[in-house]
């Protein structure tokens, strides 16, 4: 069970006057109570470090020994490779809520696989290996939260797979900007997204730079985004994704007449 001692917060934030004589009197009965996987993931503790990135400041680097599991609290974060021949890909962007530096969990694995970037002021809990194994193994409620994520991630990935194979780059654009922008994940959307250049937006949906210019003016003339520095993106830019079609900027022309059958 997971004792009260790593619940402290929670009490002292009730905000009666008694919190902290309550806390004593539990910590003294070792009263247990269930655990809290939201709770391990907020605060740092032994073996638990919060670390705070800017902008563009390197978390990890491709092939840096693992220091432990990474958890975004707040921000967004690049993850992106380097092959043998030098060229750079951006493989995903995360967000609070994901976590880093599961193949470290992995037997044999000790060296990170990937990059990891903050894209903006970015607060991450570095939690160390054995503890996370330790609270996986110990806590039921833990392990259930970390599988239900490693899934929902799977599943995230087969569809980032078969958006590669059968979609458009035209679509697979308009995918990754309403992901970015959280539109279809609990909570509120963030219709503003960080800062991202057009390079890495072509890298991380497969295509050049200047056809991702030229769907992104389109669909800034179609009204889906406001592109000017910062992107916003508007729930209308769901057409693309969910029709076969996309909207074309020529104004439609005059209905064709119907030949008749002789």
């Amino acid at each position: 069970m997971y004792y009260i001692e790593h619940n402290r917060y929670h009490l002292r934030s009730t905000g009666k006057e008694n919190a902290g004589l309550l806390w004593q009197v539990c910590a003294r009965v070792r009263l247990t109570l269930p655990f809290a996987p939201l709770a391990f993931l907020s605060n740092p503790g032994p073996g638990k470090r919060l670390v705070t990135y800017r902008n563009k400041q390197i978390v990890f680097t491709q092939g840096d020994l693992c220091e432990g599991m990474f958890y975004i609290q707040k921000g967004r974060v690049k993850i992106s490779v380097i092959s043998k021949q030098g060229k750079e890909a951006v493989v995903a962007i995360l967000n609070a809520g994901d976590f880093m530096g599961e193949n470290c969990l992995a037997a044999g694995e000790n060296r990170a696989v990937a990059s990891a970037t903050a894209l903006s002021e970015t607060n991450i809990l570095l939690i160390e290996k054995k503890l996370f194994q330790r609270t996986l193994h110990d806590e039921q409620a833990f392990a259930d939260f970390f599988l239900r994520y490693v899934l929902s991630r799977n599943v995230h990935f087969e569809a980032e797979l078969i958006d590669q194979i059968f979609n458009s780059s035209e679509k697979r654009l308009a995918r990754l900007l309403l992901l970015m922008a959280r539109y279809g994940k609990p909570g509120e959307p963030e219709p503003m997204i960080p800062r991202v250049t057009q390079e890495t937006l072509a890298e991380m949906i497969g295509t050049t730079r200047s056809r991702i210019s030229k769907f992104m003016n389109k669909f800034r003339e179609l009204g889906l985004i406001d592109y000017d520095g910062r992107i916003t993106v508007h729930k209308s830019l769901l057409t693309v994704v969910l029709h076969d079609t996309t909207p074309s900027l020529e104004p439609p022309g005059p209905p064709q007449k119907k030949e008749r059958k002789k």
